[in-house]
């Protein structure tokens, strides 16, 4: 059995072990309940302030604003169903501004909230995955009550300008004399980027922790002191009111440590990366014919490299690369007879060829260059048994 290469660090990473050795405590003898009054009950309610503190020296911010959650998911649904919903039962309005290359947990959260009457503009992009600030600016209305555009891409690693569109918005509020809430899902970008939430001009950021080496299940949401929230899980009050249940003791300890670990190495693991990614790129490119690259070709987060395989299936590279021990992702969710393609690479105008041909490949900072000696090695190759496999088996099927 050869070893794992694995090249698919935005689907998630292997837990840090400082993370775990963290966390094993809690998992054991240090099992109370956070909200229990006894000293086992007070220690894990004392690891749970502990850890919220560090993370908000990680993103800058005062330790009650940060909210503990299971997840990214969780966190993005929360921040624009909690704020839209806040702001209409206020009587303030009913419109939403986002991006149409968001994560679909963003997409699905403004689609629910158009079945209850909520208006929602999807802001396009450009052929390279960019938001035009003043385009964000132009959609904000009397009635928006919520703009979220994400930090950084998880498909194609786009780097949006959240600073520069945060402080359009704010001007553009400024104009029509309303406070307007923004959010951005940093859920790619804690590896790589800043994440100090002034800096960034936010008023609401979601993580999921998995993402930077820390455990799944847990997550991340802050919230500005005054931003209007409704809670979307109600229970026992937890997290002063904003999101109920007993907190995950353990994953909120590993969350912690693992967010600290990556914003500090932050640097270290960009010029990794970087190195690694664009050596990938250039040797796929000069040792196989018909290759495109996906996105912005600088403001791209240093590991990630979406290419686009011309006449081959990307379901077909994932069987292979993964019979040769490489693990990476398809640009497009594939069914057996159907594809759905990427609605991102859709939205920058990519063909529904382009889309259903694509591979993900996200680096990290256990990536070597043998790594990615394997897989020059293994993909021409690849493609080219893909290739012949597409023609033989004729044209793909677009979903609906």
């Amino acid at each position: 059995m050869k070893r794992l290469v694995y090249l698919d660090n935005a689907a998630t990473t292997p837990l840090h072990p400082d993370a775990l050795q963290a966390m094993l405590p809690y998992l054991g003898d240090r099992f109370g309940n956070p909200s229990a009054a006894y000293r086992l009950g007070a220690e894990a309610g004392k690891a749970v302030e502990g850890a919220r503190k560090k993370v908000a020296q990680a993103l800058h911010c005062r330790p009650t604003e940060v909210v503990f959650t299971s997840g990214g998911t969780e966190s993005i649904n929360a921040a624009i169903k909690g704020v839209a919903e806040a702001q209409r039962l206020a009587r303030v309005g009913n419109h939403v501004v986002t991006s149409a290359v968001e994560h679909h947990a963003v997409l699905h959260s403004c689609q629910y909230l158009e079945r209850f009457g909520f208006e929602v503009t999807y802001v396009p992009v450009d052929r390279q995955g960019l938001v035009d600030p003043d385009a964000v600016a132009r959609a904000v209305n009397e009635r928006t009550v919520l703009v979220s555009v994400m930090t950084a891409n998880n498909e194609v690693g786009v780097i949006q300008p959240v600073a520069e569109i945060a402080a359009a918005v704010r001007e553009r509020a400024r104009q029509i004399r309303r406070r307007i809430p923004f959010h951005t899902d940093a859920v790619q970008a804690a590896n790589a980027l800043d994440l100090s939430v002034d800096a960034l001009g936010v008023d609401l950021l979601s993580l999921s922790s998995h993402k930077f080496r820390g455990p799944k299940g847990s997550g991340v949401l802050y919230i500005r002191r005054g931003v209007p929230f409704l809670s979307q899980i109600d229970g026992g009050g937890q997290e002063r009111q904003r999101r109920a249940g007993t907190e995950n003791v353990a994953g909120i300890v590993g969350t912690a440590v693992a967010l600290d670990l990556a914003q500090r190495s932050r640097e270290a693991y960009a010029r990794h990366c970087r190195r690694l990614r664009d050596r990938l790129i250039d040797g796929v490119m000069a040792a196989t014919p018909g290759i495109e690259l996906n996105g912005h070709t600088e403001a791209r987060l240093p590991n990630n490299a979406s290419l686009a395989f011309e006449g081959a299936d990307a379901r077909e590279l994932v069987r292979l690369l993964d019979e040769e021990g490489i693990a990476c992702s398809a640009g497009a969710a594939c069914g057996t007879q159907v594809v759905e393609p990427s609605h991102v690479l859709m939205a920058m105008g990519a063909t529904l060829e382009r889309a259903v041909s694509t591979l993900r490949f996200s680096l990290s900072m256990e990536t070597s260059d043998e790594d990615i000696d394997r897989l020059l090695a293994a993909l021409p190759g690849a493609v080219e048994r893909a290739r012949r496999e597409r023609e033989t088996a004729g044209t793909l099927t677009p979903a609906g």
